[in-house]
């Protein structure tokens, strides 16, 4: 018999409940009649735990799952941190240098000029303190009304940056929704967006929740803004700012290693996960790292999506809003009558739903001797799950456009999926980028898993031409080839076969498509035989 700790009865007080479900058990306190089955209700007999015993077993779990992290290399070394540190630091001084000289070439009084004063502030993983040796470092470069975009920032400051000895690969990326330059500092990567505010001195840690410092700002600028302000937010709504970190470092290594994180291939980003993560935080303010990693999946791998989650409670969201329509709405935390950006589809919310499912089943019984965290943190198993694959071969002649390329691709990925939904395909998209050893132009390959249906065939040729379409509109500079091909699991790079485990479907052609009306174009999913991993939560 399976038990699992209930924190949420009536009593207030952790218990034992058997988990019957595991057992496939109607009702363990009567006989099985199937003629009164009618009369029969589950009543979960409940015993009640000494609670320093559940805080015991808990604490046990949790430092095991802390270890776990620090074995994966999730938590930077000292040096690590002190060298990310010293790339901000230097950042804000070439920042500062930066507004000065453009107060100077704008001819500003020399008052003005001695006062002016531009600023550095992080967010993303790092801002958020979740960070680890290989993550990039996302910065937002903040300066006075005098300073612009097109001319201050991407001319007077990028030639700052290319003479600097610390600085190489920097690269300006217009075109994005929103506009950054990209560059290493110190071999670092990091992303530098810039807002400009309407004042002549910003604070070096400037609080740009305050409204004073948002007034009359542009539309640019309040997109820059918006990834400080909800780091900034989420910080400030969390109760254990600490335990909420060492919860989205876990939540985040779930995300990769199940195939759910990137934002682009419809999956999960980034500030979607710390907003869930801040979610169930806020709702568990004494509950230990094990019990709310527990906690997290048992909430969203039953949650009524799409009921939107709100970490600011008495809010009500408007209607008119694009993201009302998406499938798993999420507040954003910063501006309440905002949603995050989504770009999940049906498919990919399949997914997601099934990995939460999965998530539940895997850290229900913490109380089982033989409980190993290592499985919920196992790699997707692509190449035993799927029998087909849609291969992206993205390449260019020369390697230095190769990156560029890359980039615009993936941020139009969103028409390719879109294109794959109106032929009723479900797709699973691996974020994995690989190369193909036998083009011998510079190249990147996505592999997706694709379930065909019955047809056990699309036309290919029709979505590669829409979709290059959808790529032609962007900037001329940019060049390119793309190809998109079927192919088996047998063909997929060794890498990608090195995990062993039921096939998802063993037979494609017992898939079904199934429609309804109120999703996009119509189309829901497959009915087929029943996996492990995508059958009713148990």
């Amino acid at each position: 018999m399976a038990y699992v700790i209930d924190h949420n009865n009536p009593t207030g007080r952790p218990v034992l409940v058997p988990n019957y479900s595991s057992l496939n058990l109607i009702n363990p306190n009567f006989p099985h009649n199937p003629h009164h089955f009618h009369h029969q209700v589950l009543v979960p007999v409940q015993f009640s735990l000494n609670p320093a015993l559940v805080a015991q077993i808990e604490l046990h779990r949790s430092i095991s799952l802390q270890q776990f992290m620090n074995d994966e290399g999730l938590v930077p070394s000292r040096e690590e941190e002190q060298r990310r540190y010293n790339v901000i630091r230097k950042l804000k001084e070439i920042a500062i240098k930066w507004i000065k000289r453009v107060a100077y070439l704008r001819r500003l009084p020399q008052d003005h000029v001695r006062v002016a004063s531009a600023t550095i502030l992080t967010y993303g993983s790092y801002g958020l303190g979740v960070h680890n040796a290989e993550s990039d470092i996302d910065a937002l470069c903040v300066g006075p009304w005098f300073a612009s975009l097109t001319e201050d920032f991407f001319i007077v400051l990028h030639d700052i940056l290319a003479k600097r000895v610390e600085v190489s690969d920097i690269q300006c990326v217009k075109d994005a929704k929103v506009p950054l330059m990209r560059f290493k500092f110190e071999g670092i990567s990091v992303d530098l967006p810039y807002a400009q505010l309407q004042v002549t001195t910003v604070p070096e840690n400037v609080d740009i929740l305050n409204p004073l410092f948002l007034n009359g700002i542009d539309e640019t600028s309040w997109k820059s803004l918006s990834g400080v302000r909800a780091n900034n937010s989420i910080l400030q709504l969390v109760p254990d700012v600490k335990i909420f970190q060492q919860l989205l470092r876990c939540v985040k290594l779930w995300a990769k290693r199940r195939g759910l994180y990137g934002n682009l291939f419809g999956l999960l980003g980034g500030v979607h996960l710390a907003v869930l993560t801040a979610f169930v935080c806020q709702r568990n303010p004494k509950v230990s790292l094990a019990g709310l990693v527990s906690i997290f999946f048992k909430t969203f791998a039953s949650w009524p999506w799409p009921a939107p989650v709100l970490l600011q409670q008495g809010i009500m969201m408007p209607r008119h809003h694009s993201e009302t329509r998406s499938l798993m709405p999420i507040q954003l935390p910063s501006s309440p009558h905002e949603y995050c950006h989504s770009n999940v589809t049906t498919s990919t919310f399949m997914k997601i739903s099934t990995e939460f499912r999965r998530g539940y089943r895997h850290t229900q019984d913490l109380l089982k001797s033989q409980f190993d965290w290592r499985k919920l943190f196992e790699q997707y198993p692509y190449s035993k799950i799927y029998q087909h694959f849609l291969k992206i071969c993205l390449s260019t002649s020369n390697e230095s456009e190769l990156g560029d390329w890359i980039g615009w691709v993936k941020s139009r990925f969103r028409g390719l999926l879109v294109k794959l939904e109106e032929v009723h395909v479900f797709y699973d998209p691996n974020p994995t980028e690989y190369f193909d050893t036998t083009i011998q132009d510079p190249n990147v390959v996505f592999y997706w898993g694709l379930v065909l249906g019955k047809n056990k065939s699309i036309n290919l040729d029709s979505i590669q031409d829409g979709f290059k379409k959808n790529l032609d509109m962007g900037p001329k500079s940019l060049t390119g080839n793309i190809t998109l091909s079927i192919i088996q699991s047998s063909q997929l790079p060794k890498n990608m076969q090195l995990v062993d485990t039921q096939p998802m479907v063993s037979n494609p052609g017992q898939m079904v498509p199934m429609y309804s009306n109120p999703v996009p174009h119509g189309f829901v999913g497959y009915f087929g035989p029943v996996h492990p991993g995508f059958g009713p939560m148990n």
